[in-house]
């Protein structure tokens, strides 16, 4: 159950769709004054050292972030959502390039306002402990409330919160066939507790039935509640299964994620409209690179 380690693929190709998405969707919320409160289901972490032995390992962040930061300075400009996401990732690396990769957590809580709350949901143990470390450096206090709980069954006691506004971000693993369910299970219940909320949910676009059936489900409900939903999806290399010169076999590594949000803010879609054409254009591994955005409600 524990054997999925964020670490090995920070900042990839679909770190960077989903923190471009949470940063565009956290800008867009904070431009109120009212309190916001962001629930992180499966926190993670929190930061990562792209130069260390688990991202080092896989080397994913080379065709991920890294590609952003190696543009040369005369190339053409980064549509304004993308853009944004490279100034929060360069925050963090003051020394030039990218070292140091923040996840969610850290992302979320270098955007917020002092008051505004985050709630942090990890059960794998070592992430845990990282994460507390971490978060400690913050010095943060009553700010971030980390957890060592599921955050599926946990999460939604903090639904609806005082000011009734908040995000929440589902991005677990799906290293076993449940989560699907389990997240659409979850969707339900917090939209039941908290229908104005915003609800962001990543996921892997795999070989697998369930993968392709979550969006159609979560759109679903989404429509059922009469709420507007956004879904996009960054495609970087064919799924196929490939046969090298001595005839082995290969099943290429994560080939496309998707972001389903229901309630997103408005302004979404154009920002993504723009962006997405460059990330697949950046980040595409063979000629099958592709991008979609689509919305309702």
């Amino acid at each position: 159950m524990f054997s999925y380690r964020h670490a090995f693929h920070a900042g990839n190709h679909a770190d960077v769709l989903k923190h471009t998405v949470l940063i565009a969707t956290l800008d867009y919320l904070l431009e109120k004054d009212a309190a916001l409160t962001v629930v992180d289901t499966h926190a993670g972490a929190g930061l990562y050292r792209l130069d260390g032995d688990y991202a080092g390992t896989s080397g994913e962040a080379v065709d991920g972030v890294q590609r952003l930061f190696a543009r040369p300075d005369a190339a053409a400009p980064l549509a304004d959502a993308l853009a944004r996401y490279v100034d929060v990732v360069r925050d963090f690396n003051p020394k030039g390039g990218a070292r140091i990769y923040p996840g969610s957590p850290f992302i979320t809580h270098h955007l917020l306002r002092d008051h505004d709350k985050l709630k942090l949901f990890e059960l794998h143990p070592t992430d845990a402990r990282s994460l507390d470390a971490n978060i400690a450096q913050l010095d943060a206090g009553r700010q971030i409330a980390v957890l060592r709980e599921d955050g599926f069954g946990s999460a939604t006691k903090f639904l609806p919160p005082p000011s009734r506004r908040a995000l929440v971000l589902c991005d677990p693993s799906y290293e076993i066939k449940s989560d699907y369910t389990r997240v659409l299970d979850f969707v339900t219940g917090a939209l039941k507790r908290f229908a104005t909320g915003t609800y962001a949910i990543w996921y892997p676009i795999i070989p697998r039935p369930e993968a392709h059936d979550l969006p159609r489900r979560l759109k679903t409900l989404a429509t059922k509640a009469g709420k507007p939903w956004l879904h996009a999806t960054l495609t970087v290399k064919s799924s196929k299964i490939v046969t090298d010169s001595s005839g082995a076999k290969h099943r290429p590594g994560l080939p496309a994620s998707g972001m389903f949000l229901i309630n997103p803010p408005f302004t979404l879609k154009a920002q993504l409209q723009a962006a997405l054409p460059q990330m697949a254009e950046l980040l595409a591994q063979d000629r099958n690179a592709a991008f979609s955005v689509d919305s309702g409600g």
